[in-house]
Order: C-alpha cells, then structure tokens, then sequence
C-alpha cells in the first residue's frame, strides 16, 4: 500500500537546507557538520547538492575551508520549491500527470478531487519559507533546549540566585 508521502530526497533536503538555515550567520557550513546534527548520511547529503546548486538555491566552495551556503535569501526558498527541485511536481496519484494513459480519465471525479489535494498541498508549500521554518525551529529549540541546554539554563538560573541572595546586583 502506497501512501502520500515525501521521498527521503526531499525530506533531507529540506532538513539540510534548515540546518544551513540555523547557521547561515557562520558562513560556509561542511556537510559533514550537516550530517552530524541531522543525524543524516553524509554521502546522501553530497547527492543533494547539485540540483540546489543548479537551481540558484546553494553555492559550494571547496577546499580547506569549503562547504556551502545560501544563495537566495531563506524567504524566497519556499518548501514547494525545494520538493519540486528534488522530485518534481506533487501528485498523488500517476493520473494527474499522465492522463492519457488512463481511460476516460477526464471524466473522472476522482482525478478531480486529487487535482484538489494537489493544489492545496502546493499552496500550503508555497507559502511556507525556509525563513518560517527557521524562525519555527529557534521557538521550538528556546521552548526545549537539548539536555545540555537545559543543565546551562539552570545553571545560569542558580547562579542568578546565589549572586542575588549574596547582594551581588551588578549585572
């Protein structure tokens, strides 16, 4: 049974592109940064790159010193752009591209209410940036901080409260 769902390409994709995202203020980014915090596999991650980089979305640079970056501004990279770059058109069923190769498909009701699907699934996309998703991810990580985020909040915390009890205002 097949269901509607993102290939791995474009599920990648797009966490790769929010990883790049969540650092773009650190310049060129190596993938093998990327694949470390995603927890992706570095050689999936090096396939990537080429139709983003065809498409205007990345820049690469190699060397030392290498590794990729932006090259549109995360508001004009919407997650519909990113999916159609990597797989193509969404469409939940072959019918909607391929038409003729099913009888009688334009008298279809159904191809009619997948045609619907499709276009609100795009929509919905279109209208959500690689800035959004960033901006979401920072509340997301500020609301739930890794453990060790956590330990450094309440260690700040603590301290807040020992300088305060010692009479230690100067802050």
């Amino acid at each position: 049974m097949h269901s509607m769902r993102l290939s791995s390409r474009s599920r990648y994709a797009i966490r790769m592109l929010l990883d790049i995202g969540l650092h773009e203020e650190e310049g060129l980014i190596r993938l093998k940064d990327i694949a470390q915090r995603q927890k992706l596999p570095l050689s999936y991650l090096e396939n990537l790159i080429a139709p983003l980089q065809a498409r205007g979305i990345l820049k690469t640079a190699s060397g030392p010193r290498g590794g990729v970056c932006l090259s549109k501004y995360p508001e004009d990279i919407s997650l519909n752009d990113v999916i159609e770059i990597m797989d193509g058109p969404i469409a939940p069923v072959d019918c909607l591209d391929n038409p003729g190769a099913y009888p009688d498909a334009e008298l279809c009701v159904l191809r009619d209410i997948w045609n619907e699907v499709r276009q609100a699934a795009q929509t919905v996309l279109a209208s959500k940036t690689l800035q959004e998703l960033v901006r979401r991810q920072r509340e997301k990580l500020a609301l739930n901080p890794p453990e060790g985020g956590k330990l450094n909040i309440i260690k700040t915390i603590l301290s807040e409260k020992v300088k305060h009890k010692n009479g230690d205002n100067n802050h």
